[in-house]
């Protein structure tokens, strides 16, 4: 789809996605949402539009989505953003939103799967996503999107580990994968997740969503959130593979003693003594979890233990 300015006044069903309308156009088309690709489409226009005002768009946006569905949220950021790059993984999804679509030339339209695999983004979207940056020097990417359940905590883990991620990241989620990532220590929900996001963006839940917001109804409450990327947060982190290997290892196990965690991780790299040594010169207790550890405190630990197995 051709590249250019978005229209301010373009409306029409693409923006109405009520139940109604939904119902209509699956039926017209004679298409049904597949459960297989996390398809719940957010049918409450007053949330639609809260998730599109929290992401705070304006004409040096380029924005990024995963999960085109019929193209309505699509349609709305169109009139705000420099560009929209948005991925849809649904042939007949596909083709129903480009029909939704066709008349905004600043949509660009992928179907592909924005995942190559769950440790890695597909290649194709990310060179869509730097070709509209880098059409004037002042462009920032941001991440809107009613992300697919399936694929949420890949697609935001993944983008964070980027050399330039999104300034901003607006997303609905499952409820429960919100309150891991803006988690505190020493609570249920706090893992590896947390403290990666937390290392580098700072997080908030918006709003709480039930599950009559959508449709067809998921069996779980969602939220929407909004993750800002800070710099100076992460200028913190020498080696982020390295941090981020580390931090998904300190969980594994989640319930084992820091101690243990540590000597199993890096078994044959270093010794308990060694072990014993950087845990008591950071004051941590032997009985001391992951679990328990503040996002400073992990990243002095972790950085302790780089450079004592010389990665």
């Amino acid at each position: 789809m051709p590249n250019g300015s978005p229209n301010p006044e373009s409306t029409g069903s693409s923006q109405n996605q009520t139940l109604s309308f939904l119902t209509r156009r699956f039926k017209e088309a004679g298409i049904r949402p597949h459960t297989r690709f996390g398809q719940n489409f957010l049918i409450d226009l007053n949330l639609l539009r809260l998730l599109l005002d929290s992401a705070e768009l304006d004409s040096r946006d380029v924005v990024l989505e995963v999960g085109t569905g019929t193209g309505s949220l699509t349609a709305l950021m169109a009139q705000r953003a420099a560009a929209v790059v948005t991925v849809e993984i649904d042939t007949q999804m596909y083709q129903l939103a480009s029909e939704e679509l066709i008349d905004l030339p600043n949509v660009v339209q992928l179907q592909q799967d924005a995942l190559k695999n769950k440790n890695c983004l597909n290649p194709i979207v990310l060179e869509e996503v730097a070709k509209q940056r880098q059409a004037t020097p002042d462009r920032r990417l941001k991440l809107v999107a009613n992300l697919p359940y399936n694929v949420a905590t890949p697609i935001i883990s993944n983008l964070l580990a980027l050399d330039e991620p999104p300034q901003s990241m607006t997303v609905t989620i499952q409820k429960e994968l919100g309150e891991r990532i803006v988690a505190q220590p020493s609570t249920k929900d706090y893992g590896a997740l947390s403290i990666w996001m937390q290392s580098q963006c700072r997080a908030e839940i918006v709003r709480i969503m039930p599950p009559s917001a959508f449709w067809p109804r998921p069996k779980v409450h969602s939220a929407i959130v909004h993750i800002t990327y800070d710099e100076s947060l992460r200028r913190r982190i020498p080696d982020r593979d390295f941090f981020h290997g580390f931090i998904r290892a300190m969980f594994f196990h989640r319930r084992k003693f820091l101690r243990s965690e540590l000597l199993s991780a890096f078994k044959k790299r270093i010794t308990k003594p060694q072990v014993d040594e950087i845990m008591e010169r950071l004051r941590l207790q032997p009985n001391a979890r992951a679990e328990e550890l503040t996002v400073d405190t992990m990243l002095t630990l972790c950085e302790a233990i780089r450079t004592e197995v010389g990665d």
